[in-house]
Parts: structure tokens; C-alpha cells; sequence
């Protein structure tokens, strides 16, 4: 079964951006870069929301030096009930039940799964169980408010460390295994 891992850069309070989407405060550097690349080799699906769907549609994707637009390596999909279509080559949209969705897409053949973006998608798929792994990449920073890495999952989620290290800036990454009742 394929495996669905959630994540990404978060402030030491919790937050994946500020009140405004802001990801000022975000350090990138050669650890995080090797980090990102040795997780995407694994994954071939993105999982996001409607809103992370728009802060990623509103970044210009890049150039491909014969001037024609590369066919994306991964499929994604978006899953909302506001939006009524997506024209967009390799994404697709859910409008119907994504617990649904998600338990029937692990089972099909496939590299892993990543989840993207915070919010009720990450929410019902955490308490649904489906998510099997959380990857963390710890930021020194407060943000004090903005858009919560986790939202009520309507019960304990337990977790085992994967691994922990220090990230250059300061960072710490932090991988957790879900641990699954039963």
C-alpha cells in the first residue's frame, strides 16, 4: 500500500504560514534542498485543497529551455467543493468525498503520496487514519498565529520518531510514523 505523508516547513509554534499565506520567514538552504529532493525521488502524487491549490497556481512554474511546458511528473489533485473545474494539464478535481478518494487511491499501484498545505483536507485525512507519515521541518521562529499545521483530528493521532536532526539556520527536521490503531 502506498503511504501518504503530510508535512512541511512549520514555525516552532505550529503554523505552515502567517494570518496572510506569508512564508517570509521560511530559511532554505543546502540541507533543506537535499532533504526536498531525496523525498520527491519517492512520490509521484500531491494531494492539496482548494487553498493550496491557488497559492500554488498563483506561482509562475519554470521555464523549460525549449519554450514548451514539460509534462508534470506527478499527478496531482485538488480537492474542493467550491471549485467547478481546474484547466490545468496533470491535475485533477475531486469534488466528491476525499477520505473516499484517498483510501482508494494508497491501494492503487504507485510511488508515495504527498499531502500538502494545512487545513480540512489534512484534517479529515489525519482523522480518517490515512496519513502514515509527518514530516517536519522545524523553523526558529513565533509566528503567533496563521495557518495551523494541524486543526482538530477528532482524536489522538500517536506517533513514533523516524528521525531528528539539526538543519542549517537553525532548523530541525523531524519524522514521525503514524501509528495506526490495531
Amino acid at each position: 500500500m502506498r503511504t501518504v505523508t503530510y508535512g512541511g516547513a512549520v514555525s516552532l509554534d505550529g503554523f505552515l504560514a502567517g494570518v496572510d499565506g506569508a512564508i517570509d520567514w521560511l530559511h532554505f538552504s543546502k540541507d533543506v534542498q537535499q532533504v526536498m529532493t531525496d523525498y520527491w525521488k519517492n512520490v509521484d502524487t500531491v494531494l492539496m485543497g482548494r487553498k493550496t491549490y491557488a497559492v500554488s497556481a498563483g506561482q509562475k512554474p519554470a521555464k523549460v529551455k525549449s519554450g514548451k511546458r514539460k509534462k508534470p511528473a506527478m499527478r496531482t489533485y485538488v480537492f474542493s467543493r467550491t471549485l467547478t473545474s481546474i484547466d490545468q494539464s496533470g491535475i485533477e478535481l475531486v469534488a466528491g468525498d476525499a477520505v473516499e478518494f484517498v483510501r482508494k487511491l494508497k491501494r492503487a499501484p504507485g510511488k508515495d503520496i504527498c499531502l500538502m498545505g494545512g487545513g480540512e483536507l489534512a484534517q479529515s485525512l489525519l482523522a480518517a487514519g490515512l496519513v502514515d507519515q509527518i514530516g517536519l521541518n522545524i523553523h526558529p521562529i513565533l509566528l503567533g498565529s496563521g495557518i495551523p499545521t494541524f486543526r482538530d483530528t477528532a482524536h489522538r493521532v500517536k506517533l513514533a520518531l523516524t528521525e531528528s536532526r539539526l538543519l542549517d539556520g537553525g532548523c530541525i527536521l523531524a519524522n514521525y510514523k503514524v501509528l495506526h490503531a490495531g
